[in-house]
């Protein structure tokens, strides 16, 4: 039996968790999760009667069910459904619907428990200020752009994370500045009633008075008109399809349609920009990914493993102007040591199978989210591209400051900060097959980067890196980040 929030029923289970002895209660609040410590009389095996959900004023309870490995009127082992609540805690915390999740079961005796499942919602409706660089990373902004705030995007952005409590995304966002672009993306997870399908599309449209158009000398390099004038325009619509059989394995299946016009003067101070000797580069595409995902939190991962692989196909019809294969490896290991340490490590892959490619498509590290740290400042273009990326993480701060006397919306009344202090190591190849002589010195190179940092993650997960790393070209720097290395 399931029963759903309400103030009657939120009294009664404070009132049986006083009267009853209770379990291991297990808690998950900005990615930490805590086990108290085991009672001493607890069974052997027991029966889980029911299932109580509180605090989902929004979301279907439907959503949270599905995330669930256990089930009532079967009996488990005791060791086994404590590690499945841990488990599925998880899960659900991973929706990224709530700041909390904690699951608690109450023994009532005989053998039997209450499962009592407690999560606090976020905010689900954010309108945001964009206000966001245009360039790679911030070093590159910093330094290789002279901190122009000309290379800046601003605008809009409206987003619901849980349109109609079914974890529902929508998105629109209206921008200027360095690219003006107009965004619009909605997915539902499930469609049928196993939730299993899902479905998602996405609208985009953007232009660029300055682009991108080759990298000499491992830099980018940027051409601007004259007269100011759009040199670029690009519109992609795809629709994606999504199948999750199991609880931490996904197919995704993506069909979509791509067309970019450019300035002649792009083709002339770059002849291969597009390759085929025209203006306009359309093609459709299709996309197959299987991800199996079991980290512990999405944002910033402390435990667990993620495996990723892509097949891309450029070019189903227009294959006259785009005919291109893309295969894409990610494989990371989270493994937690303890409660303040743990070390990650991953690796990626990417290769095209043709010697060249129009250079909107070209990749290499400097990338995002490929690249080495200590080579922040440059990119190195290829064909094929491999990258392992190391850090060990101690965690020496981990506060939760309530602001409940100032902030009355529960969703903001605290504001969690974590502070790890890392050690990296990052090292990886580029396989350039034109080999072209102005980008030698690191295109088919091993390439290797070292050095500390410190990690912080405050609300809703965000994530800021602060670090100094050194690259075997002998060369350091200060590097700042707004997001987990993987």
């Amino acid at each position: 039996m399931i029963i759903k929030n309400s103030n009657i029923l939120y009294f009664c289970i404070l009132f049986l968790a006083l009267i009853l002895e209770t379990g291991d209660s297990i808690s998950f609040a900005q990615g930490d999760t805590s086990l108290a410590p085991a009672i001493t009389n607890s069974p052997d095996s027991v029966k889980v009667n029911n299932i109580f959900i509180i605090g989902n004023v929004k979301t279907k309870k439907s959503v949270i069910l599905r995330e669930l490995d256990f089930t009532t009127d079967y009996y488990y082992d005791w060791n086994t459904l404590l590690e499945i609540l841990t488990a599925d805690q998880k899960k659900i915390y991973n929706l990224r619907l709530f700041t909390s999740v904690e699951i608690t079961p109450l023994i009532t005796g005989n053998n039997e428990v209450e499962i009592l499942l407690t999560v606090k919602e976020r905010w689900y409706i954010l309108p945001q200020i964009i206000f966001e660089l245009a360039d790679r990373n911030f070093s590159e902004w910093w330094t290789n752009q002279n901190h122009s705030f000309s290379r800046v995007n601003y605008g809009l952005r409206l987003s619901h994370s849980n349109v109609g409590g079914r974890n529902e995304k929508l998105k629109f966002a209206g921008q200027l500045g360095f690219t003006k672009a107009l965004d619009l993306q909605y997915s539902k997870p499930y469609i049928d009633k196993k939730q299993k399908h899902g479905l998602g599309v996405q609208l985009s449209y953007k232009e660029n008075k300055t682009v991108a158009i080759k990298s000499l000398y491992n830099k980018q390099v940027f051409y601007t008109d004259e007269n100011e004038d759009i040199i670029k325009k690009s519109f992609v619509a795809a629709l994606r399809y999504t199948y999750r059989r199991s609880y931490y394995n996904y197919h995704f299946l993506s069909l979509g349609y791509s067309s970019t016009w450019v300035a002649d003067e792009i083709l002339t101070e770059n002849p291969e920009y597009f390759q085929h000797g025209g203006n306009n580069l359309r093609y459709a595409f299709a996309t197959y990914t299987f991800r199996h995902d079991r980290r512990d939190n999405v944002s910033y991962a402390t435990d667990g493993e993620l495996l990723q692989f892509s097949l891309t196909k450029y070019g189903i019809i227009f294959t006259d102007e785009l005919d291109e294969v893309e295969v894409n490896i990610t494989a990371n290991k989270y493994i937690k040591i303890s409660d303040k340490f743990h070390f990650n490590t991953g690796l990626t892959a990417n290769w095209f199978l043709s010697e060249s490619q129009p250079y909107p498509l070209v990749r290499g590290i400097g990338y995002s989210p490929n690249f080495i740290r200590g080579y922040e400042l440059n990119v190195v273009e290829g064909q094929q591209l491999y990258v392992h990326k190391n850090s060990f993480r101690w965690k020496f701060v981990d506060w939760e400051i309530d602001i409940s006397n100032m902030m009355k919306l529960e969703q903001f009344s605290t504001i969690p900060i974590r502070l790890y202090l890392s050690a990296n190591f990052d090292h990886g190849y580029v396989k350039d097959r034109n080999n072209i002589p102005e980008n030698s010195r690191l295109a088919n190179k091993y390439l290797m980067g070292y050095g500390t940092g410190i990690d912080l993650i405050g609300f809703y997960d965000m994530v800021f890196r602060f670090e100094y790393s050194m690259n075997n070209s002998k060369e350091g720097n200060l590097f700042f980040n707004f997001s987990a290395p993987f």
